[in-house]
């Protein structure tokens, strides 16, 4: 029997939707190998000093700790250094990032030393999707008025970091934090990525409930999407530094380890 325009058409949406669906369900449903190396991705207005107090767990834990420091330049840069540490990895490797990084994590994930991704508080977008246009489909959180640009160089203003970015933290803490995040080029925020690491590989996300730099109702609309493993942290932006041992802890579930 011929099929007529309009039938045809909604049969390729079905069969999409379905494959969304099964897609999406794997990585919900899989059960990540066990593995000892975990790699952590910073993102923006920070460096990799940031990941100390879940570094210094991890490393207590018995697993290999490694913290990239993400050169916040273009999305490719950023993806290629994440590729050449994830490929000095010895086994399975977890790829964890935070706030910006969840870019990396979805596309970098796609290395076949990962075994599994975990984001934290972090962006994670589709395959090609402009992620600045999902996230106006939420309202701005507080610190995006804190940006400012030197040129093409951009940094947080030491009153938005301390108010909207580390607002959990002790002040004396958070100032030295402020003092030590590295710039970023303006054109990392137009990446997109080709992949989705997430549709394929177990993943895992924490949502910080107080969130004033990603909407937290982003954060769970992008963790339900991903059909991850979600936790919801009561922090900042920050709570891998002001949450260390319940972010640790999701990492470690992720690695198919025990606390």
């Amino acid at each position: 029997m011929m099929m007529n325009r309009r039938t045809f058409a909604a049969a390729l949406l079905t069969g999409a939707a379905a494959s969304l669906i099964s897609t999406r369900g794997m990585a919900a449903t899989s059960t990540p190998v066990k593995a000892r190396n975990v790699v952590l991705v910073h993102g923006l207005f920070a460096d990799g000093s940031c990941w100390s107090e879940v570094i210094a767990r991890l490393q207590a834990a018995g697993l290999n700790a490694t913290a990239i420091q993400n050169p916040l330049t273009t999305l490719p840069e950023t993806v290629a250094s994440a590729e050449r540490v994830l490929g000095r990895q010895d086994g399975p490797v977890v790829l964890v990032g935070h706030s910006s990084s969840g870019m990396i994590v979805t596309e970098a994930g796609m290395h076949p030393n990962v075994s599994a991704l975990v984001y934290v508080a972090a962006r994670a977008p589709d395959a090609g999707e402009d992620y600045t246009a999902l996230a106006k489909t939420f309202p701005t959180p507080p610190a995006t008025a804190g940006i400012v640009f030197d040129g093409d160089e951009g940094r947080l203003s030491e009153e938005a970091f301390l108010r909207d970015f580390a607002s959990d933290l002790p002040k004396a803490k958070a100032k030295v934090l402020y003092a030590v995040q590295q710039p970023f080029q303006k054109a990392l925020l137009s990446g997109k990525t080709t992949n989705a690491a997430w549709r394929s590989k177990p993943s895992y996300y924490a949502v910080s409930t107080e969130d004033r730099t990603i909407n937290p109702d982003l954060e769970r609309f992008m963790a339900k999407r991903m059909g991850a493993k979600t936790i919801e942290v009561k922090a900042s932006h920050l709570s891998l530094i002001s949450h260390p041992d319940e972010i640790t802890q999701l990492i470690l579930e992720a690695a198919g380890q025990h606390a």
